[in-house]
């Protein structure tokens, strides 16, 4: 692994558990009612991903959310690339079922 001081911020925020934006309040609270259903039944569907298998709800985080590509992902979780995409696409399966699940 490079040292840490050689690792772009993003990466390092995301160690932190992830990098900190400035939002307008009124910015933030322009979300739909469908766009907060949306929002809370993918938090919901992470937060049981997560008590099944942490990482790959780690992965969803860093690869969603905090938009890290394959290799940023591996360096903050200490793991291999291939790894990643296994997880990745593990994890993007499991939520699309369980999504699915929730809007039958």
């Amino acid at each position: 692994m490079p040292p840490r001081n050689s690792l772009p911020s993003s990466i390092k925020a995301a160690k932190r558990g992830g990098p900190q934006q400035k939002v307008r309040i009124d910015e933030a609270l322009l979300v739909t009612e469908q766009q907060l259903d949306v929002v809370l039944a993918v938090d919901e569907s992470l937060k049981r991903l997560e008590q099944i298998d942490a990482r790959q709800a780690r992965v969803v985080e860093l690869r969603f959310f905090a938009g890290l590509d394959v290799e940023q992902t591996a360096v903050v979780l200490e793991i291999s690339t291939a790894t990643v995409k296994r997880e990745w696409r593990f994890a993007k399966a499991w939520l699309q079922r369980e999504m699915g699940e929730q809007q039958a």
